[in-house]
């Protein structure tokens, strides 16, 4: 069965979130093309979701201006999947298309309607690990007073 991992991102408030989903909710995104809007309940999220780009499970970028889901070596001269260090610069590189696929690793979506919530208990968790490491911090230049006498 199908197994991904959705990144979540929020343009209003620049956080993303990372799901995975597997099994039913996973076949329902199978055949999606990069630019197509989803419910975002898959997610557990209220609200829809734009399919803005991902990667294969090698690693390989997915491109909106190639077909199907196969991998391509096509000639780039910028965009998704090439960074230019001249310009004019081309050279061929392989990509992924733009239809998600069972080879598809990694779905990167945009929040369209609806908020993003994040778990406010990791935050809390946080917060309580840092007093404890000031702590720490505190005894260390006590012990090394002791050592110099």
């Amino acid at each position: 069965m199908a197994e991904f991992k959705i990144v979540v991102s929020d343009p209003k408030t620049g956080k993303s979130i990372t799901k995975e989903i597997k099994d039913k909710s996973a076949q329902t995104l199978m055949g999606m093309k990069i630019g197509q809007e989803i419910d975002a309940t898959i997610v557990e999220i209220d609200g829809t979701l734009k399919i803005s780009g991902g990667s294969d499970k090698v690693g390989f970028p997915m491109r909106s201006d190639v077909h199907g889901s196969a991998r391509n070596n096509i000639l780039l001269t910028s965009g998704v999947g090439f960074r230019s260090k001249v310009k004019g610069m081309q050279k061929r590189k392989t990509v992924r298309g733009s239809m998600i696929s069972d080879e598809t690793y990694q779905i990167n979506t945009i929040l369209v309607k609806g908020n993003l919530v994040l778990d406010k208990p990791a935050e809390k968790a946080k917060a309580e690990e840092k007093p404890a490491e000031k702590a720490k911090a505190e005894e260390k230049p006590a012990e090394k007073a002791k050592t110099k006498k």
